[in-house]
């Protein structure tokens, strides 16, 4: 057999073993919240430009576990305790990335405030933090299953470093479908109900003077 026969049937191996690799791997889904929806905004008075309050929105924080874009659940049903994730779906951003920009645009759209994003050197009044504590998929049994988001806010005077208010807020949502296109529908839509729960907090906690 002559050497070029033997590189013709070498490469046609090579050739073969990738296309049966490449078929062998599942397409990855990458998933946001889609489009969110603001809830109507109460009537506020226009307030005069130098009596505008300014509020940074720091990045939310989330413990190293949940600080990345893997869609988790857990399954009660057989070990509570341990945690797991989909191979393939994915967020597109962590989860607290994503709520960050939700919650800026929610408060952008909801009240008066002259929003601030992280990492401004502009001096503002009041600063926002959040902590996203738990954005979890929870299976009862293999055809039935929740999510559950929890998060606390704290406003706090720029100035004075003074703690003005706490909120911890959490809700739950039954799934659609027991997988992760389920879980990623009932995580965006909850997100979006609290995050309405967070603005009206907001709104209410914010001196007014």
């Amino acid at each position: 057999m002559t050497k070029i026969a033997l590189l013709l049937m070498l490469s046609a191996c090579l050739l073969s073993g990738c296309v049966a690799f490449n078929k062998s791997q599942s397409p990855i889904s990458i998933y946001d919240f889609g489009m969110q929806y603001a809830q109507p905004a109460k009537p506020m008075p226009q307030q005069p430009m130098q009596h505008r309050k300014s509020l940074l929105i720091a990045d939310a924080t989330a413990p190293s576990w949940l600080d990345n874009n893997a869609i988790h659940y857990r399954l009660l049903y057989h070990n509570p305790t341990q945690s797991y994730t989909y191979a393939s779906s994915r967020w597109i951003a962590a989860p607290a990335a994503l709520l960050t920009q939700q919650i800026r645009n929610r408060i952008v759209a909801s009240t008066n405030e002259q929003v601030i994003k992280d990492n401004s050197t502009a001096k503002t009044d009041y600063a926002l933090h959040i902590e996203l504590e738990e954005f979890t998929q929870l299976f009862e049994t293999t055809d039935v299953s929740h999510i559950v988001i929890g998060l606390r806010a704290s406003l706090v005077e720029r100035n004075t470093r003074k703690l003005l208010a706490q909120k911890d807020l959490s809700i739950t949502e039954k799934t659609p479908t027991a997988d992760a296109a389920g879980a990623v529908f009932a995580l965006s839509s909850a997100s979006n109900r609290l995050i309405n729960e967070l603005v009206d907090w907001l709104t209410a906690e914010l001196p007014h003077n």
